[in-house]
């Protein structure tokens, strides 16, 4: 594959110019869903109660190789420089850069991710931010260093008008009241290419590495595979998580039409605010109960299993060791809580701090991806051994996604619960932490349970 040279963004593109107005009418998904046919991109943070949906590609950042996160916080730094931001408009409806990585830099695109890199980012050319009452629809475009921004922002505010107008006469997307297990199934050609067997192989290696001491875990995965008779409507999906799963964090990452990440993951990876950040360990887990007494009994089995708070206490100790040296303030609670999702509990513990020397989010993903929850420990050695395991690639599963804006600081989370959808086919992954004493027809029933959002989403169970 041909890598283009973006020494200089600046250079290359222009000044930035950014305007916004306000678009009371609009919501981000409906936005994105009555953009089918371009790139879009959607981000709802369970945390934090703003939406942003984006559409078109004013720029597209790539980066290969072992220093692709610096090479994206370069390229980011250039193409920032210099910008025109709407003053009128709040700083939510400023320019963000919306994407992700690969789950390693040696990643090569292939069938399945054909249309993501490494490292890919795009500014989008259109961008909508719903921030509590308040909406705003933003243009963002490029002008030659040569020309004044004063003289073309009264033109690009005219075509900005005119496209919120478009955007309010067209008919608002017709989501299903109710998806999923409630509604009517949708006709499926669902199989698993890695089956029970291989699985149990695959575990089985695993963990005699463990009890022969080579390492304390890994974290090993598989995929579903989804055939459908027609295109699969990715935002009709979306707005399944959305009603569904309302305390994670839902993403779209469409880079082309009909070549579509998304999902709605539990695991927060980093946020940052100038030299304040926050994280979280995220693991061990236990199925929700059919019954209020047997849903509170798995979750307090959960919080006194020894294998899972081992498995949690790894990533959580990981975490500290890697942050502590960059850290003015870190807070790290003693034990973990519950964290309850509806199909599932997990094990959480909070992680929140200062930065002795802030530098925006990027340098924080790359120290911390991946976490013991989603390689294993100690890393160098879970690494190989998952990549020697595992029968596909994950492409952008487990990894970094998320959004950057003009400071550089942002939030990523980690893409599990999610899938990757190109046309009328979908690959949903899933994993399980593996320690010493998993036992694979556990893990296996772990995994299923994690592949129902996606499911669910699609009707397909």
């Amino acid at each position: 594959m041909s890598r283009p040279n973006f020494a200089n963004l600046h250079e290359r593109y222009g000044t930035l110019v950014s305007v916004s107005l306000p678009a009371p009418g609009l919501t981000p998904l409906g936005f994105v869903a009555q953009s089918a046919g371009q790139a879009r991109f959607f981000w709802h943070d369970g945390q934090d109660p703003i939406l942003f949906g984006g559409v078109g590609a004013a720029v597209e950042l790539f980066a290969w190789g072992e220093s692709r996160y610096r090479d994206i916080e370069r390229q980011a730094r250039d193409l920032f420089e210099g910008a025109v931001v709407d003053e009128l408009a709040p700083p939510a409806a400023s320019p963000r850069l919306f994407g992700g990585f690969a789950f390693t830099d040696s990643f090569t695109p292939d069938n399945t991710w054909a249309a993501f890199h490494p490292a890919h980012f795009v500014l989008p050319h259109y961008q909508l931010v719903q921030h509590g009452d308040e909406v705003w629809l933003t243009l963002n475009a490029h002008i030659p260093d040569n020309e004044n921004p004063a003289d073309l922002i009264p033109e690009l505010r005219r075509a900005l008008q005119e496209k919120y107008e478009q955007l309010l006469a067209e008919p608002a997307p017709d989501f299903p009241e109710e998806q999923g297990p409630a509604c009517s199934l949708r006709q499926y050609d669902i199989s698993y290419p890695l089956d029970y067997q291989a699985w149990s192989k695959m575990i089985v290696e695993a963990t005699g590495r463990m009890k022969a001491g080579e390492l304390d875990k890994v974290v090993l995965a598989r995929i579903c595979e989804i055939k459908a008779a027609e295109p699969i409507d990715v935002t009709a999906a979306l707005n399944y998580l959305e009603t569904q799963y309302p305390q994670c964090y839902r993403f779209l990452f469409e880079p082309r039409p009909y070549h579509a990440y998304y999902g709605a993951t539990p695991e927060l990876l980093i946020k940052t605010s100038g030299a304040d950040f926050a994280t979280m360990g995220l693991a061990g887990s236990a199925p929700r109960g059919k019954t209020p007494e047997k849903d509170a009994s798995n979750a307090a089995g959960l919080l006194n299993s020894a294998k899972n708070r081992y498995e949690h206490d790894l990533v959580v100790d990981a975490m500290r060791r890697r942050l502590e040296p960059l850290t003015k303030t870190l807070s790290v609670p003693d034990h973990p809580e519950i964290y309850t999702l509806s199909n599932i509990h997990h094990l959480y513990t909070p992680v929140e701090g200062s930065l002795v020397d802030p530098q925006g989010v990027l340098p924080l993903v790359e120290l911390l991806h991946p976490t013991p929850a989603l390689g294993g420990a100690p890393r160098g050695k879970a690494l190989p051994l998952l990549a020697h395991l595992e029968p596909v690639p994950r492409g952008w599963y487990a990894a970094p996604i998320g959004w950057l804006d003009q400071n550089l600081d942002g939030v990523f989370s980690v893409g599990i619960r999610s899938a990757v959808a190109q046309n009328n086919r979908v690959w949903a992954y899933a994993g399980a932490g593996i320690v010493a004493d998993s036992d694979p027809k556990s893990e296996w029933q772990e995994t299923m349970i994690k592949f129902r959002p996606i499911l669910n989403s699609l009707r397909a169970i």
